[in-house]
């Protein structure tokens, strides 16, 4: 039988109820834990993942933690505020402009990026972007991207060194909401809930003791379109549910296609499942409107990552 998307669909009540039963067990019988901690960003995967822990725990039980700084986007704080509400959960907003500012992000950031762009300063954009998948499969490179204030837009290649300067840098915002997590849920006795998702998970896209931290997953099995539709199932307003992912880590904003994985999430989510699946890589590329080499060399590109960033999610080694 052929691949078609509906390879990914999912019974949306049955996981549900599930995953409630999940959190309610790892909480009471393996941390023992009284609720949970949830690092709301505005994006689909906190939400559901707040959501599930509702579900699972009571409102009163679950606080959402929104953790802006002054490069995140205008809509990241009104989302996050209007996903907290929808749940009726307890919200607490900390800017981490200041702690980023103490750890020297801002000047250090802009030290680094007018060396590769002099004229960069103050009112300036920026973001990075990852060279494409398909064209480069057996190996990747990143570009810095800049909007002048009267909205010149300079693309350049990074060397290796600027390109690890810059990611060691911006992994400060997710590691510094991290430790905000933790802060809360030692303060009320309660777990943190890590958020990111299966293709996430698999490829590395997420900071060691980062974002990609929490004491229990309740999503790190399911694919991003998986998650949009427990999202819908969950009764999330419209507007939240269509929202494309965004990492929200450049003042410059993009989505994660263009920052990382090259591809919209639907694309990604058949190409992954394809490739540990073992399904021909003619019969994916059927299915979503691509060359057959091209999702061959994805599938080369999906390996290489998932092998590259491994030691993302090994245990410290011990002798």
């Amino acid at each position: 039988m052929a691949f078609t998307m509906e390879a990914l669909n999912i019974d949306c009540r049955a996981e549900t109820e599930r995953l409630v039963s999940f959190i309610r067990r790892v909480l009471s019988e393996d941390l023992h834990k009284r609720g949970a901690v949830v690092g709301i960003s505005s994006g689909i995967d906190s939400s559901v993942t707040a959501a599930l822990c509702v579900r699972a725990l009571g409102p009163q039980r679950v606080i959402g933690l929104i953790m802006p700084e002054r490069d995140s986007h205008p809509e990241t704080l009104q989302f996050s505020r209007k996903a907290a509400d929808f749940l009726g959960i307890r919200s607490i907003h900390r800017d981490i402009t200041p702690i980023l500012e103490g750890l020297g992000f801002y000047r250090d950031l802009a030290e680094v990026v007018r060396g590769q762009i002099p004229g960069y300063g103050d009112g300036w954009k920026w973001r990075i972007s990852a060279s494409d998948p398909v064209e480069h499969a057996d190996f990747a490179f990143f570009s810095l991207v800049v909007r002048s204030p009267d909205g010149e837009v300079i693309k350049k290649r990074m060397p290796v060194e600027v390109f690890l300067k810059i990611v060691a840098l911006s992994n400060f915002k997710q590691r510094t909401r991290m430790m905000l997590e933790y802060h809360y849920a030692d303060r009320f006795h309660y777990a943190v809930a890590g958020t990111s998702n299966r293709l996430e998970t698999d490829q590395g896209f997420f900071v060691k003791l980062g974002d990609g931290a929490g004491d229990f997953k309740p999503i790190a099995h399911l694919y991003k379109s998986q998650i949009y539709k427990m999202a819908e199932y969950l009764g999330f307003p419209e507007d939240i549910r269509s929202r494309p992912p965004s990492s929200d880590i450049h003042s410059f904003s993009q989505g994660q296609d263009e920052f990382f994985f090259g591809l919209p999430y639907r694309e990604m989510d058949a190409c992954l499942y394809g490739e540990e699946n073992g399904i021909p890589a003619g019969d994916v590329a059927a299915a979503i409107g691509l060359e057959p080499e091209m999702v061959a060399r994805l599938y080369r590109s999906i390996a290489i990552r998932r092998a590259r960033t491994a030691y993302l999610k090994a245990q410290p080694l011990r002798p």
